[in-house]
């Protein structure tokens, strides 16, 4: 599996069969100045302009907005709502943290996750390869819960998003509280967008941060 990291709570996982899955596009107010991304599908956490930003998608890909067990191209995409804060959804409302099995791995892509999952959400999922975590709180969970959810979760490769960046235009958290969080994991900088992971270069315990495309 290939993942691209397009800024913000924006990916691109693409399995060896070449489908891909758009995660959460951005629309151009965040500061990422992205358009015309290719995927065959897009998933989509929540409906914020940060988030269902489809103008900047190619084509006509599936779209994936709701809860509950999906399939696109073959592979499983499993949604779980929460919230967008920690009342409940009282501030920002709902959020899908969504579960996809690609290529023999679980990859967990929190969305807005503005809470601790619940213990029964955490069992259903189950331990996951990678984890897609929120870290800049303000709007969403911060690094150190972010890191917990890692833990409870086992993942083996933890990958920040939704930080503070030279692009991005809101002001939340930047890298350094995940870093000083995760004293006890091999901290893997590729100053790279894309990374190629499997069950032989996964590790384990590993904090992986991509660079945004530019």
């Amino acid at each position: 599996m290939q993942i691209t990291w397009y800024g913000h709570s924006c990916f691109l996982l693409t399995s060896e069969s070449g489908y891909s899955i758009l995660t959460d596009p951005c629309d151009p107010e965040t500061g990422y100045e992205l358009s015309d991304l290719v995927c065959d599908a897009v998933t989509i956490s929540h409906e914020h302009h940060d988030h269902n930003c489809l103008a900047i998608v190619a084509g006509t890909p599936e779209i994936i907005r709701t809860p509950g067990e999906h399939f696109a191209g073959g592979i499983s995409v499993k949604g779980f709502t929460n919230y967008h804060d920690n009342e409940k959804g009282a501030k920002r409302g709902e959020n899908i943290v969504f579960l996809y099995e690609i290529d023999g791995l679980k990859i967990l892509h929190l969305g807005d996750l503005g809470h601790m999952l619940p213990d029964e959400t955490i069992k259903t999922i189950g331990d996951v390869d990678v984890l897609l975590a929120p870290i800049g709180g303000v709007f969403t969970i911060n690094a150190k819960a972010a890191t917990e959810l890692a833990d409870r979760l086992n993942a083996k490769v933890l990958i920040p998003m939704h930080y503070k960046t030279p692009a991005l235009h809101f002001n939340i958290e930047g890298l350094e509280p995940l870093l000083a969080a995760n004293a006890n994991r091999r901290v893997h900088h590729l100053n790279a967008n894309t990374a190629t992971l499997s069950h032989d270069t996964l590790g384990d315990r590993r904090l992986l941060i991509l660079d945004y495309k530019r």
